[in-house]
């Protein structure tokens, strides 16, 4: 079996604007967002392994904020997709993206509403 790699991004949140409802549309909502992005895995790594072999965590978190820019997205799946598209062309080592997004003004008693997309790289 196959070693994997997860980079990840867990709780991150973010004003993003979104929605398709009048209460929506015009101001940002607070997002959600977990993401993991498998990346091709060396055999072994060793303390002396470069940094150039892995990436930089910190693109998890741009491509959920700095990424997504003041465009208005009517639905949150497509934020998803925004998010994977953008990580895919940073890098050709990543394999597969994860993003989960829970709506937080939806919530009413801590329950989690949203959507979870999970993409391979396109062949």
């Amino acid at each position: 079996m196959a070693d994997s790699l997860y980079l990840e991004l867990v709780d991150f949140e973010h004003d993003v604007y979104t929605g398709i409802f009048s209460e929506e549309t015009g101001k940002p909502q607070p997002l959600r967002f977990t993401v993991r992005a498998r990346l091709k895995s060396l055999p072994f790594y060793d303390p002396e392994t470069p940094l150039d072999e892995s990436k930089n965590y910190m693109d998890l978190k741009d491509a959920c904020s700095v990424g997504l820019g003041t465009r208005h997205y009517k639905l949150i799946e497509a934020v998803a997709d925004h998010i994977c598209e953008t990580l895919f062309a940073q890098d050709v080592r990543i394999e597969e993206v994860q993003v989960k997004i829970v709506k937080l003004a939806l919530t009413e008693r801590h329950e989690q509403i949203g959507i979870t997309l999970t993409r391979e790289r396109p062949a």
